[in-house]
């Protein structure tokens, strides 16, 4: 009597590798027993949620800001909050806010807390707000041209008229910046009958280059 071979491994294995869509490579779990096989089962199927990520996915170290800014996503949607209501809440622009709870500005205790305790952060996710974060991002990691149709938009503008603001504020100030730090923006909708338009106003400091 011939038997066909089973595609499962054996029940006494002593060990297995978490596949690498659930973790990297150099990431391995060794379980041994009964309890293997249902493990094996969880961290195969599709992780559909953060708080599933944070079940069974293995970390290869600690906590990051990027880890933070998902679950900010996250937890946003499935709360039902807008970035204003976040804003209001922590004291700032929406525009400022945003950025911030993005990963891209350093809020204090009080404003991570006040967001945090909105977004459902833990302690330790909170913390990660107050410390200051590696600037610049395009929507995707290493990503050196944007992708995402809507940001692409305000690169292509910086393409177009990128020279053009060059010349004009260099004929207005001298020879300097436009400030990007001492800065702040407005954003807001404008009603017109051939479709709504959007209105942002960027305004920076003129730095003028020290002559030494």
């Amino acid at each position: 009597h011939r038997t066909t071979p089973s595609s499962q491994p054996p029940h006494n294995m002593s060990s297995f590798a978490v596949p690498t869509a659930v973790a990297p490579a150099t990431a391995r779990v060794a379980m041994r027993g009964s309890n293997a096989r249902s493990f094996r089962r969880a961290v195969a199927a599709p992780v559909r949620s953060v708080q599933a990520k944070r079940a069974f996915a293995v970390h290869a170290g600690p906590l990051t800001r990027n880890d933070v800014t998902e679950t900010i996503v996250f937890n946003r949607m499935k709360k039902g909050l807008t970035w204003a209501s976040l804003a209001e809440a922590v004291g700032k622009s929406l525009p400022w806010t945003t950025s911030a709870l993005l990963g891209q500005h350093q809020m204090s205790a009080e404003q991570a807390k006040a967001a945090g305790d909105m977004l459902g952060l833990n302690k330790d996710e909170q913390m990660l707000l107050t410390y200051v974060p590696y600037k610049g991002s395009f929507g995707k990691p290493n990503e050196l041209v944007p992708t995402d149709p809507l940001i692409y938009r305000f690169y292509e503008m910086v393409m177009v008229y990128g020279t053009t603001y060059k010349e004009m504020i260099h004929e207005e100030f001298g020879d300097g910046i436009m400030s990007a730090i001492d800065f702040d923006m407005d954003f807001s909708r404008l009603p017109n009958e051939n479709g709504d338009r959007v209105k942002i106003v960027l305004t920076g400091k003129y730095l003028t280059y020290k002559s030494f």
